[in-house]
């Protein structure tokens, strides 16, 4: 999907590590949510509440899930999960657009 109708876009952006992980929130006419945001190269580690799907749209990027072992590559057009209530590490090789779902 290359675009969204039909949804509202929260202005304030979410602002992560200094600004070097930011992204706009997208809310749809069923309450699911879902955010578009850039990545600046750099290590990072965040924490889920929800289940989410993370869609690389460009870029590159190393992740390490909870449970797994090692770091995956994924690249454009790639995507990858992440277990609700868990931690993952991503290590930005390059400058990445990504959309983020949460699930319930």
């Amino acid at each position: 999907m290359t675009e969204f109708k039909g949804v509202t876009i929260i202005k304030k952006a979410n602002i992560y590590f200094n600004g070097t992980v930011t992204s706009r929130s997208v809310v749809f006419p069923d309450g699911s949510r879902k955010t578009l945001g850039i990545m600046l190269p750099g290590d990072y580690e965040f924490n889920t509440d929800c289940k989410e799907i993370m869609e690389i749209i460009a870029g590159e990027l190393d992740v390490s899930l909870t449970g797994d072992e090692g770091w995956k590559t994924f690249k454009d057009g790639d995507s990858f999960e992440v277990p609700a209530q868990s931690k993952f590490g991503l290590r930005v090789r390059k400058v990445t657009d990504y959309c983020c779902s949460y699930l319930p």
